[in-house]
């Protein structure tokens, strides 16, 4: 065909490609099923109907309530991040909360045994809580194995070492005055501190606000803790949705060998996603640290699998591939209201685990439909 033909043929196609069969219009019905997060939005939207009508007047939906569930599902929402995008990926890594311990570890024992200020002792905890990452990922990538096997191992590794460690050199478990190494430390400020002091009091003065008899509001300020789940939801989404990297994350939990044949170099990918979930873990030992002023090696026990559940709930498939970091954020923010929740209306808190039961179970089938209308749908 020459050049002169294929442009005559090409100008009687329609406008637009209205007529290509390949460009077909989506209904609204099946954008919104499409969507990863529409599981735990729905969810979240239920629970806090729920709850407003049952445990309305028992302070839960007052300022220091409100305070109260949103840094619970915050600490749980920081680590369901980096998880959820990791499962995106196609891998598993159960050793986030182990390495919650390892890191809070890896921070007071510099900080209060070795002397070293409250700075470098989270750049050390940082820095060694990423090579453990990295290791964990190149394992993986290296040898094949199945990523949950890997993390498994360094599941237990990292809490016999923890132990171990800290008996050893501090003859203890459980380490106490770290706050007072960190006070007025410039880096400790941005995981323990608050911001918004001012705003809080002022709101306070003005009635907006709840005080105590001395005038001081019954909540000073947002915790970093949150200001970090919001940063880390916030970046990461955008990074997961409008990057060429985010693109790479979803190729290499769709189909990891059609992703390297078009050069996608999904081992470091992986390898990184390793890392971060490593990074997340240290944040949220970081901000319990300097919260509470201690360490402890026994923190974070259990929440690997939390952290892996509000990603199922937010709608990440375990077979890899497809996932939402808002459905994440939602996911953690339903853990957050309904712990506390149970908590404000009086309820045995065994149920809280009955709840997590059959919350991964309503999820796993929720998603599991959605893949196969997504897949069918192509």
């Amino acid at each position: 065909m020459s050049v002169k033909e294929a442009a005559s043929e090409t100008d009687t196609q329609p406008a637009g490609g209205a007529s290509d069969e390949r460009v077909r219009k989506v209904s609204l019905v099946s954008g919104l099923l499409s969507r990863p997060e529409l599981g735990s939005v729905s969810g979240a939207i239920l629970v806090f109907v729920f709850f407003a009508l049952v445990a309305w007047d028992s302070g839960m939906f007052n300022a220091d309530g409100i305070m109260n569930w949103t840094t619970v599902s915050a600490q749980l929402g920081i680590i369901a991040v980096g998880a959820c995008l990791l499962m995106i990926a196609g891998e598993f890594d159960l050793s986030i909360g182990s390495m919650i311990g390892f890191a809070g570890m890896m921070i007071a024992i510099p900080a209060v045994y070795w002397g070293w200020p409250a700075w470098a002792a989270i750049l050390f905890a940082f820095a060694g809580a990423m090579a453990v990452g990295f290791l964990n990922g190149y394992i993986v990538v290296k040898t094949g194995l199945p990523s949950f096997i890997v993390s498994l191992a360094f599941l237990f590794i990292l809490r016999g070492l923890t132990i171990a460690l800290s008996i050893m050199l501090t003859n203890k478990t459980i380490l106490s005055g770290v706050g007072d190494v960190a006070e007025g430390d410039w880096l400790a400020s941005m995981f323990g501190g608050e911001i918004g002091t001012g705003l809080f009091t002022w709101l306070g003065n003005a009635g907006w606000l709840e005080t105590y008899s001395d005038g001081t509001p019954v909540v000073t300020g947002i915790p970093m803790v949150v200001v970090w789940w919001f940063l880390l939801t916030a970046v990461c989404s955008f990074v997961l949705l409008r990057t060429r990297f985010g693109n790479w994350i979803f190729a290499s939990g769709g189909d990891a060998n059609a992703a390297k044949n078009v050069g996608v170099p999904t081992d470091r990918v992986k390898i990184m996603l390793f890392m971060f979930t490593a990074f997340c873990a240290t944040v949220f030992a970081a901000c319990q640290v300097f919260e509470f002023g201690s360490a402890a090696a026994d923190r974070g026990l259990l929440k690997e699998f939390e952290a892996i559940i509000a990603a199922v709930i937010g709608g990440a498939l375990l077979t890899g591939g497809y996932g939402s970091v808002i459905g994440a954020f939602f996911g953690a923010l339903i853990f957050g209201v309904v712990q506390m929740g149970i908590f404000f209306t009086g309820v045995d808190s065994d149920w809280f685990r009955v709840f997590l039961g059959v919350m991964l179970l309503i999820a796993v089938l929720f998603n599991n439909f959605i893949r196969k209308k997504v897949t069918s749908a192509r």
